[in-house]
């Protein structure tokens, strides 16, 4: 596997979806920026799923449905 592989991968892994989890971590073994990159996307992972978006300013909603009726209708 490439790093342009694992880089490819890593989402998958980190949610269990990888059908070739021997390769993936064979790679990681063997190369010292990949598993960085790995602790790395780990790390922006758990800080940005615990964000919380703030809702939206009132007359938003209302805006983007208006807008997408209108681009229904084309």
């Amino acid at each position: 596997m490439t790093c342009a592989e694992l880089v490819e991968l890593v989402t998958a892994y980190l949610d269990g979806e990888l059908a070739d989890r021997e390769r993936f971590e064979a790679h990681l073994a063997e190369c010292e920026g990949c598993e960085r990159y790995l602790d790395q996307f780990r790390t922006v992972a758990s800080v940005v799923g615990d964000l919380v978006p703030p809702p939206p300013d009132p007359g938003v909603r209302d805006r983007l449905l208006a807008a997408f009726r209108d681009w229904y209708r084309t």
